[in-house]
């Protein structure tokens, strides 16, 4: 079984540049949009509990034509929203790994 060693954000408060940089090794088709499970995988990284249901509401929150995924600047603004909303102690945390 193959371990992967996820990059951290910078330290500091994390720009949404920083978020999209961090959230792209997630990526793992490659397509270039952000799946709920390729969310909920990159929350799992962090350890976050309930993973699942906050990828759920991240790609809910973000998507906002409905594809089922995030993609562009404009979503992946929105997914970073719902993120420092709702998991800000983890966010605020990236940059110490």
């Amino acid at each position: 079984m193959a371990f992967m060693r996820y990059r951290g954000l910078p330290q500091g408060e994390p720009t949404v540049e920083d978020f999209r940089a961090w959230l792209a090794q997630f990526d793992t088709d490659r397509d270039g949009r952000i799946s709920r499970e390729e969310l909920q995988h990159a929350l799992r990284s962090l350890n976050v509990w309930f993973a699942w249901w906050k990828a759920r509401g991240g790609v809910r929150a973000a998507d906002a034509n409905r594809d089922g995924g995030v993609a562009g600047e404009e979503e992946v603004a929105r997914l970073f929203a719902f993120a420092q909303r709702n998991l800000h102690a983890k966010i605020a945390q990236l940059g110490y790994y």
